[in-house]
């Protein structure tokens, strides 16, 4: 085993990146199995970190990959699927959970850090997205054994820059002239800092205390779905109104947008809204960790 070394699933994603920026400064050597190592050309800079292109959901080149890895992160997730019978969360959630702990085991890999989402449940879950993460974590509490340490995350939604929150309501602010038609606006958050879930990681490779463990976490505020919308609007200075929209017309807007290219919203969305994304324990004050609000950190990026 490489002292140190570490292989970063979805590292090239928005949390993966300020993930890997982070520990690389710690001196940690990284790994980072990419579909299409041009769209994660933006990691190349960080000397100590290797990109690899790779077939992640073939179990030969899984095992390889963390073959000699101290830690493992799997930070691989999707908001939507292809279809809308839930087949594509099950491959990206579920069965690539099991082959992932499968090869760390066969390869003797020591920790596991595994993020899933608030309220995922996988007998319960609201949606299809909450569902597969449920099974995920089950399969990770499960099938890990005694010689895999794993520790899970379950965040609020995640802000910071590139996120797809945030950003995403900037843009249709910045698109729909008068303003915007918001399902679920009474939905509740506590938008989470990505730079607090990335210490809050740094924290469990540091601290063996951490295995075993599941941490959710939020940021300091709970806040609906209009008021962050709003307070997106107001730091743009645009001036659009931020409409609520009855259930019936949500389902409606969601069954349409289930067909428009990219999903920007869809079904399965609409019925994760139906929980509100709060924690019951914050997992960063049990880590020591003070977390930001979203208002003292958008400046910082949404201009």
């Amino acid at each position: 085993m490489t002292a140190r070394s570490i292989c970063v699933f979805g590292g090239s994603g928005f949390v993966g990146t300020h993930l890997v920026s982070a520990i690389a400064r710690n001196g940690w050597r990284i790994t980072v199995p990419t579909r299409n190592p041009v769209r994660a050309a933006h990691l190349s800079p960080i000397p100590s970190l290797k990109l690899v292109a790779a077939d992640i959901h073939d179990s030969n080149v899984l095992s390889s990959l963390v073959a000699g890895q101290r830690a493992v992160v799997n930070l691989v997730g999707i908001l939507n699927e292809r279809g809308r019978n839930g087949s594509g969360f099950e491959r990206v959630h579920v069965e690539f959970a099991h082959k992932l702990v499968e090869a760390c085991r066969k390869q003797r890999v020591d920790r596991l850090l595994h993020v899933s989402a608030l309220n995922a449940d996988a007998d319960h879950g609201a949606s299809h997205y909450l569902r597969s993460k449920g099974r995920g974590e089950r399969i990770v509490r499960q099938e890990s054994g005694l010689d895999l340490r794993w520790t899970i995350f379950q965040p609020s939604v995640i802000f910071g820059p590139r996120d797809d929150f945030v950003n995403r309501f900037a843009r249709l602010l910045r698109t729909i002239p008068f303003g915007i038609p918001l399902a679920r606006p009474g939905a509740r958050f506590a938008p989470v800092w990505v730079g607090d879930v990335v210490a809050a990681m740094q924290r469990a490779l540091a601290d063996d205390g951490t295995a075993g463990e599941c941490y959710e976490l939020c940021g300091p505020e709970q806040m609906t779905l209009r008021e962050i919308v709003r307070g997106v609007r107001d730091r743009l200075g645009l001036a659009r109104a931020v409409v609520g929209i009855p259930d019936f017309a949500a389902r409606f807007q969601a069954a349409i947008c289930d067909f428009v290219p990219g999903k920007p919203f869809s079904t399965d969305n609409y019925k994760s809204l139906l929980v509100d994304s709060v924690c019951k324990v914050n997992g960063l004050a049990r880590l020591g960790i003070h977390p930001q609000p979203l208002d003292a950190i958008l400046p910082t990026y949404l201009i």
